[in-house]
């Protein structure tokens, strides 16, 4: 288990550094399935193929996450990321003000699922790094 990619790619992420492509890339190469962020708790679990895990504290500053679930927004804030107009800092924040309140990132399948503080859910599909 290689935790130096998992925490280089956090910190780069937060730092806004590196794209969610180059993100995906690097855990990818290193067996990594996938990655659940709960944002209210803080922190990020990573999933190996090999059914091991690892945990990781999130370092930005927290936001609050409003009970309201705002889908609208949230794609927003996903297609600005798309575009490299915003990085993951910025990101995360409008994820955030959207009602996000945590999301699993699916490296194998190319999609991320956004959940609500009350159930609402976004399925996002990713096409894989060129």
């Amino acid at each position: 288990m290689n935790t130096d990619v998992m925490r280089s790619t956090l910190h780069e992420s937060e730092a806004g550094t590196i794209t969610f492509p180059a993100v995906v890339a690097a855990l990818a190469a290193e067996n990594i399935e996938g990655y659940y962020k709960d944002l209210l708790r803080g922190e990020v679990t990573y999933y190996l193929a090999d059914g091991h895990t690892h945990v990781e504290p999130l370092t930005l500053a927290a936001h609050s996450v409003p009970e309201a679930f705002s889908e609208d927004a949230l794609v927003q804030a996903i297609r600005a990321a798309q575009r490299d107009e915003v990085r993951y800092p910025e990101f995360i924040a409008r994820a955030m003000e959207a009602g996000t309140a945590a999301y699993r990132v699916f490296i194998n399948s190319r999609r991320a699922i956004y959940f609500g503080r009350n159930g609402d859910i976004h399925v996002e599909h990713f096409l894989a790094e060129k």
